[in-house]
């Protein structure tokens, strides 16, 4: 009787399901920590320092679209609107090479405006997905933070106004004097919601692994703006509808305050003959969220006694667009202006 393993037809060898392995010759040696690393790194694995590039590994490098910090500078690459729909092809290889899923990328062209799709700390990655999506018959552009205006100082937080015939008057919070810009002068105007959700915890420290928890609240904060620009100012106007003084609507001035933020924009749109209107923002907003992502923010309202040997400490956690849709209006701004 002929055994089992007997009838087993020979096969062949078995080709690997995953690529080989980089040659001793293709691998990279990093000059800060001396160690090897793959071809396909732009980065250190080890200590993160830039590699050397050759002309072997300039086609094997992938970008790894580190975030940067809160405290690094950051580089963005903006999808523009294309000529034409690119091949499934072309769009299964963009979404890998920018690390999203095929649908997510579909979704982020379908909208058929500027939007960003990919961030990172690196100048080096944000300039090779730039060449990568060209070679793939895309089209987009590299924006740094800098070039986009993002500091505190750059946004203009409106406390009032007064209108003439040519004339908006405006005065910022904290500030006394006045500022005159002609009607004319305002090209882009860019509203939009903020929403604050806030979480407060209360925490009863034990020896356990897990905390009493002893309280929680959340608070929820929405709340109309409106932006706009002029091509004489770098700065970002921004009416917001908590703390204006609605005073300038006359008659018009109603009781609720988002009718007043609505009365006043549809004046500034109105008399604000040459400004682009920009209402795509809440649109848009899920796919931002993708690249822009909105990060909450933890901070402690210290320790407290509330018996001999029992403390407790306060947590509170806030989530708010309004560092994205910032990002979202100066990159609007940075469009206009570069538009020729």
């Amino acid at each position: 009787m002929p055994k089992d393993h007997e009838n087993i037809p020979f096969l062949g060898p078995v080709e690997p399901s995953e690529p080989l392995g980089f040659s001793a010759e293709q691998m990279i040696r990093c000059e800060e920590c001396l160690r090897a690393n793959p071809p396909t790194r732009m980065t250190c694995l080890y200590c993160v320092a830039p590699l050397p590039a050759t002309d072997a590994s300039a086609q094997l490098r992938k970008p790894v679209l580190r975030p940067p910090e809160k405290h690094e500078p950051g580089y963005n690459n903006i999808l523009l609107p294309q000529d034409q729909a690119p091949s499934e092809e072309v769009m299964i290889a963009a979404a890998e090479l920018l690390k999203l899923s095929k649908e997510n990328f579909e979704e982020i062209l379908a909208h058929g405006t500027a939007l960003p799709v990919a961030r990172t700390a690196s100048r080096e990655e944000a300039e090779l997905v730039f060449d990568r999506l060209q070679r793939l018959g895309l089209r987009s552009l590299n924006v740094s933070d800098r070039q986009l205006g993002l500091t505190d100082s750059d946004v203009k937080r409106v406390k009032s106004m007064a209108f003439t015939e040519e004339y908006l008057t405006i005065q910022l919070a904290g500030a006394t004097e006045e500022i005159d810009i002609p009607w004319t002068d305002i090209c882009l105007i860019i509203p939009a919601r903020l929403v604050e959700t806030r979480l407060e915890m209360t925490e009863r420290m034990t020896r356990k692994p897990e905390k009493d928890i002893l309280d929680t609240s959340e608070f929820f904060r929405d709340e109309a703006v409106i932006d706009f620009y002029t091509p004489a100012h770098s700065c970002t106007w921004r009416v917001s509808a908590n703390g204006f003084d609605f005073s300038c609507l006359g008659k018009e001035k109603a009781l609720i305050v988002n009718q007043n933020i609505s009365q006043l924009q549809r004046l500034i749109i109105s008399r604000a003959v040459n400004a682009i209107v920009d209402e795509t923002y809440q649109r848009v907003r899920s796919v931002l969220e993708l690249i822009w992502t909105t990060h909450p923010e933890t901070q402690s309202s210290g320790w407290r006694r509330e018996a001999p040997g029992k403390l407790s400490v306060g947590m509170a956690t806030t989530r708010s667009n309004e560092s994205q849709f910032t990002r979202y209006s100066r990159l609007a701004y940075y469009l206009q202006l570069n538009s020729a």
